[in-house]
């Protein structure tokens, strides 16, 4: 029996509408190549560099700000910060992947940009850590209520001292996210957060010479 024109063409507009939702949530993965002239060059999704002035769009990513090696840019709602030479930023999206492929640097460390509690920071990955570490500096740039958490002795080269054990809303990189994941905010800055097992401990972890790939369990 022929279908009718009508439900023909609700189903045609149900599947559009059930792409372009899918098609919506995905995040460009975006890097900063240089300034020029008041522009910022981006490289978004590996394509060549577009020159962009503060207030333009370019494939989905808004530039706020520029100054000499660091662009604010705005990708669906979110503000984050490119700086030169660092990895590229994917954020946005509906943080349901379950796939993360770090690639290892000069020295074997696996670095990488992520968000905690949406805001942008540099990991590194610390297999032998137990938990999330991060530096009292940069917990306090990103909000954290530290110290409401449990307190904590920490063994350092210049002895015992004190930190804070809480827990974190969020943890992600690209399109993978981690919820309610224990930390350590630690007294001293670090150049990096380390990624530890309160996170790693969610993944199937492959490595294969300068290539880690982490699968969620």
């Amino acid at each position: 029996m022929p279908q009718r024109p009508s439900l023909v063409r609700s189903a045609l507009l149900l599947g559009l509408g059930l792409w372009c939702s899918a098609a919506a949530q995905a995040a460009p993965a975006v890097s900063l190549a240089g300034v020029l002239g008041g522009k910022a060059l981006l490289v978004v999704d590996g394509a060549p560099p577009k020159g962009v002035a503060p207030g333009q769009t370019h494939q989905g990513v808004k530039v706020v700000s520029v100054s000499r090696d660091a662009v604010v840019v705005d990708i669906n709602g979110t503000s984050s910060t490119l700086r030169l030479g660092e990895s590229p930023v994917n954020v946005g999206g509906s943080g349901a992947g379950r796939r993360i492929v770090l690639k290892g640097d000069s020295r074997g460390h696996f670095v990488n940009q992520g968000m905690i509690n949406g805001r942008i920071m540099q990991f590194m990955v610390d297999t032998g850590a137990t938990t999330v570490s991060i530096g009292r500096p940069d917990a306090e740039r990103m909000g954290l209520k530290y110290q409401g958490g449990q307190v904590v002795n920490m063994n350092t080269a210049n002895g015992v001292t004190q930190g804070w054990r809480m827990r974190l809303d969020s943890v992600r990189i690209g399109d993978v996210e981690v919820l309610n994941v224990d930390a350590i905010i630690t007294p001293q800055a670090m150049p990096y957060v380390l990624l530890g097992n309160s996170f790693l401990g969610q993944f199937q972890m492959t490595r294969t010479n300068d290539q880690m790939v982490l699968e969620k369990r």
